[in-house]
């Protein structure tokens, strides 16, 4: 039977009220976080009795986190959501302003979205995208440009707003999903490009971002790059054992990307796809939209008692702002402002 660290394995909820089941699967050993989709909102104050729910049934810490990233991957709109622009708004908007203003902006509206966030009780958005905006349909103006040095400059300045808000910042998709035409959630993309090539160009944004220290986490993409390894990203111990960990250094938490896409292997059982994320080096497994294999996992698989529960636990914050002293905030009102004349442009 398969091993997995306790606390490893992150699910998803069926609507805006927690299930009798779904409780009864937060309790599990396995499960150490809780991710959050449009489905599960319906006002503020729902969300929130939604998550406390969730928290008290899971009896144990619970990540609770959410693709919240502005433009149209953004699962909360509401009052109390700000409607944030797509990442790729922010390069036209700035495209000649000075250094000084164009780092205030971009860190003041991750500022807002990550606060208005906690103030939701929720601990983590899988943000941002360092993905290089390069003809893929599912990545495109979640970039922040073509150019991997605006890209960089780009991606330091929303994560120091995240972190400046108490969010922890992961980045996506490790080490580059913006050069594959195909989806990863409807296709297994392969990318045939040579490592060298790969190096210089999308590897080298998240190389710089490793040495600037500002990432907490990590996300590989559901992408083959075949001239590498044989194996998509999310299961290669070469991407994330030999160069992110060995070369790059990095000691953050490895998030998988949905083991429910089809980039992930239609053709592997749930257990098997959690056992090669782990065995790669992914700490949390996301199991997004299909209950039947979080159960897979859940009834198949057991806790390994000689692993510590996953790092990516660390990530959770523990005091968290109210909504009106957000929105008091002077950073809060300047992001707002800027953010209504960016939609407007």
């Amino acid at each position: 039977m398969i091993s997995l660290a306790k606390q490893s394995v992150m699910m998803d909820l069926a609507g805006v009220e927690l299930t009798q089941i779904e409780a009864e699967m937060l309790s599990h050993d396995l499960i150490g976080g809780l991710i959050l989709f449009s489905r599960n909102f319906e006002s503020s104050e729902q969300l929130r009795t939604l998550i406390k729910n969730a928290r008290k049934a899971a009896g144990k810490p619970l990540l609770v986190a959410v693709d919240h990233e502005g433009g149209r991957v953004q699962r909360f709109r509401s009052d109390e959501f700000t409607q944030v622009p797509a990442m790729g708004r922010f390069e036209q908007y700035f495209k000649s302003a000075p250094v000084d203003e164009i780092r205030q902006g971009i860190s003041s509206v991750a500022w807002l979205l990550a606060s208005e966030c906690l103030a939701h009780d929720i601990d983590l958005s899988f943000a941002p995208v360092l993905d290089l905006e390069r003809g893929s349909e599912v990545i495109g103006d979640r970039a922040f440009s073509s150019s991997v040095s605006k890209t960089i400059e780009y991606a330091i300045y929303w994560c120091n707003g995240m972190q400046q808000a108490g969010m922890a910042s992961i980045g996506k998709h490790f080490p580059g999903h913006g050069s594959t035409k195909a989806d990863s959630h409807i296709a297994a993309p392969i990318d045939e490009r040579s490592f060298e090539e790969i190096k210089q160009t999308d590897l080298a944004v998240f190389t710089a971002m490793l040495e600037n220290n500002t990432l907490f986490g990590l996300m590989p993409a559901h992408v083959q790059f075949d001239k590498v390894d044989s194996s998509p990203v999310g299961y290669s111990r070469f991407w994330l054992q030999t160069i992110l960990k060995q070369q790059l250094g990095f000691k953050g938490a490895i998030f998988s990307d949905d083991l429910s896409m089809v980039g992930a292997g239609e053709h592997l059982t749930y257990p098997e796809k959690a056992h090669k994320a782990a065995s790669a080096g992914c700490d949390m497994l996301l199991v997004c939209n299909t209950p039947e294999g979080v159960a897979e996992i859940l009834d198949n698989c057991t806790v390994d008692l000689g692993q510590v529960s996953s790092p990516a636990n660390s990530l959770m914050v523990k005091n968290k702002p109210r909504m009106h002293d957000v929105k008091q905030s002077i950073i809060w009102q300047y992001a707002n402002g800027l953010i209504d004349k960016i939609n407007n442009i």
